[in-house]
């Protein structure tokens, strides 16, 4: 009953929100026949689930099909700068053989951490002319490195932990890159996104779904995701919801055929249309059926603010020995 509230009420904000765009047009999926739905999904797998995490059960939108196909088809057309400088774009040139592509891909992977698309590319292109192999990037000074990858986010930082990457993949992995989650995780300045993208594009492994933050905002907006997430006992309402919450709610139901796309196809529609800020809603395929659709300020609206006190207002103010309080302001 509170989500379905909670439901009402976006939709009647976002309701208003159009009627107040007129030139806006809104897509509706077609209609289920009745009686139909997707069904309630089980909790999926617990492949590379943390232990002890408990995963509540949960029933994605009716129309998720249509949606994840409305997306596929309004990507299509490409333009998104994920679609020519992601991580996986880089290493198909980079290297002469899969095991190379794989340390490069791991590499673009740690530095597109806090860094955009054609920043992380660029840095990576530089590295692979510099020479991009666990052995040439372990005896390389950090302070090369760091050289070599500004203006990367955090490149002092990550130039240290590439050099030691790239020692433990020499030492452990022969020169490859670990083999699964785990080991990838193991390796400094990795965390779980990195890993599954790695794993995914690097290995082609659908071990897992890569949450970045486009991913982690799409899923909220469409209601992909639960509208709150658990604790470790399933039972304790957190605060906020992280990717992982994000990531474990999106592999409870989304088919693993899925798994790997949905990164991309997703990050592109964010980079395009659904974007942080001011979201392009009228030019959303999916605008009709999402719950947050014209929710939030459109690109090139401006937000109210209230209005400066005039110069002799707050001079006659102090003159009363008072403050001049602002009937705009909240």
């Amino acid at each position: 009953l509170h989500l379905h509230v909670g439901t009402m009420k976006r939709s009647r904000g976002r309701k208003a929100a159009h009627a107040a765009d007129p030139t806006s047009s809104r897509v509706s999926p077609p209609s289920l026949p009745t009686g139909t739905t997707d069904a309630t999904f089980d909790t999926g797998t617990a492949m590379e689930r943390p232990p002890n995490v408990q995963v509540q059960p949960f029933a994605p939108p009716e129309d998720w099909r249509w949606v994840l196909g409305a997306i596929k088809r309004a990507r299509g057309a490409g333009g998104a700068p994920v679609d020519t400088m992601g991580c996986e774009k880089i290493s198909e040139d980079a290297a002469p053989d899969a095991k190379g592509r794989r340390f490069v891909t791991l590499v673009s992977a740690m530095l597109s951490s806090q860094t955009k698309d054609p920043i992380t590319h660029a840095a990576t292109a530089r590295l692979v002319t510099h020479g991009c192999t666990p052995e040439n990037i372990s005896h390389t000074p950090e302070e090369v490195l760091d050289a070599i990858i500004v203006p990367v986010g955090f490149h002092t930082r990550k130039a240290g932990y590439l050099r030691a990457a790239a020692q433990i993949c020499v030492d452990t992995y022969g020169g490859d890159i670990p083999p699964d989650v785990r080991g990838l995780m193991a390796l400094p300045g990795v965390g779980p996104k990195m890993s599954y993208l790695v794993m995914n594009v690097g290995w082609g492994v659908a071990s897992g779904i890569c949450v970045d933050v486009h991913v982690h905002r799409i899923a909220q907006r469409l209601g992909w995701v639960p509208a709150v997430a658990f604790g470790k006992d399933g039972t304790t309402p957190k605060k906020s919801r992280s990717p992982e919450d994000t990531r474990q709610a999106l592999e409870s139901w989304l088919p693993k055929e899925e798994w790997v796309d949905i990164n991309p196809l997703l990050v592109g529609h964010g980079q395009l249309t659904c974007t942080p800020l001011r979201p392009k809603c009228g030019e959303c395929i999916v605008n009709g059926t999402c719950p947050a659709a014209f929710s939030e300020p459109a690109q090139g609206a401006k937000s109210p603010s209230p209005k400066k006190p005039k110069r002799e207002q707050l001079a006659g103010a102090r003159r009363q020995g008072g403050t001049f309080k602002n009937s705009n302001s909240a």
